[in-house]
């Protein structure tokens, strides 16, 4: 077989070929200044992407830190109260309050879940009453008020499905009425989005937003959260039957799919970091309001080894969370809210 000869290179030929490379582009040449990187970045990030986890405990005036986390405390219903106003000054649209319930008040039935006078429920309605204009998030599941751990209710050593749906929409109605703007069913269990959206219509509730936990995986980074909240050293066994496989993607899909027909109005990935992969596949898929939660253990890690010298933490917090926004996240869940905000209000060039 002959081949084709090459055709003559010249002058106009070699011009187009070195017009898509090196020297004709230098893609230093935007790199070079703090204001050109700004102006360029393909995704940004500021403090209306977070939504800041609050840990509420009884008492008054208590701030209780929580050892596996530096720098995150319980807080008490008045001093969440104050965290809401510093959010609120910061720019922060929304907390996140999650409950460290006694363990007197902890059952197998979860019953602490429809007390209107929950500490979550208080802490709602205490926000409200104050004025402040950020969104209150409550998570909707059973494991910060079961003596087991379990997100649903366990019986004869399995959680039982149908039976924790009924629970978790009775505990959104309560949750609903104290004022919740946002409820975030984060339990897996199947159904529960549709069974909570058909409640909260049939009530009259129908500004209630629905952030659905969709891909929720069973992961080792939770660790310090259930310290936080009072339910690790209780946790019997562990949460697989339920929770989403590490190694699944395209199941992670299919459990979008299924929320958003049932009227999710938008959805999460959890844990963050690791699943950066998931982040992506949802919001291109999907194109719906996608977030997600940097989860304990990678906010545990970051502020460990910024402990030990090891890294910067400043730059680490805001690469981290800029990370969640170039894969594809609407807003991110973390611990790192106020500080990555006030980073960002005084010196924005650390990303």
């Amino acid at each position: 077989m002959t081949l084709p000869k090459s055709a003559p290179r010249t002058a106009a030929t070699a011009q187009s070929a070195s017009a898509g490379g090196y020297p004709a582009v230098r893609l230093r040449r935007t790199r070079r200044a703090a204001w050109s990187r700004r102006l360029v970045a393909e995704a940004t990030l500021s403090p209306s992407d977070f939504i800041w986890p609050l840990f509420v405990i009884e008492g008054e005036g208590r701030r209780e830190p929580v050892a596996t986390m530096p720098g995150v405390a319980r807080l008490s219903v008045d001093l969440i109260v104050e965290a809401a106003r510093e959010a609120e000054a910061l720019g922060i649209p929304a907390i996140a309050l999650f409950p460290n319930t006694d363990p007197s008040l902890r059952s197998d039935d979860a019953r602490e879940a429809l007390n209107p006078e929950n500490l979550v429920c208080r802490a709602t309605r205490a926000v409200k009453a104050a004025g402040i204009g950020v969104g209150i998030v409550l998570d909707v599941a059973l494991d910060p008020y079961t003596s087991h751990g379990h997100d649903g209710l366990l019986v004869d050593g399995k959680i039982v499905n149908d039976e924790t749906v009924a629970m978790l929409v009775r505990q959104s109605l309560i949750q609903a009425e104290a004022g919740a703007d946002i409820l975030a069913p984060s339990d897996m269990m199947d159904g529960r989005i549709g069974a909570i959206r058909r409640a909260l219509e049939e009530a009259g509730r129908t500004d209630t937003q629905i952030m659905s936990y969709a891909a929720k995986y069973a992961s080792a980074f939770y660790g310090p959260f259930r310290d936080a909240v009072g339910s690790g050293g209780l946790l019997k066994g562990d949460k697989r039957t339920y929770q989403m496989d590490p190694a699944n993607s395209d199941e992670a899909m299919r459990e979008v799919a299924l929320d958003l027909a049932e009227g999710a109005d938008m959805v999460m990935v959890k844990p963050g970091m690791p699943y950066l992969d998931i982040v992506r596949r949802v919001s291109e898929t999907f194109a719906v309001p996608t977030f997600a939660y940097q989860v304990s253990g990678e906010y545990a890690m970051i502020m460990s080894a910024a402990g030990n010298g090891w890294l910067d933490a400043d730059k680490t917090i805001l690469e981290s969370l800029l990370a969640f926004k170039r894969a594809g996240a609407s807003g991110i869940f973390t611990y790192f809210a106020p500080h990555a905000a006030k980073l960002l209000r005084t010196d924005p060039s650390k990303i």
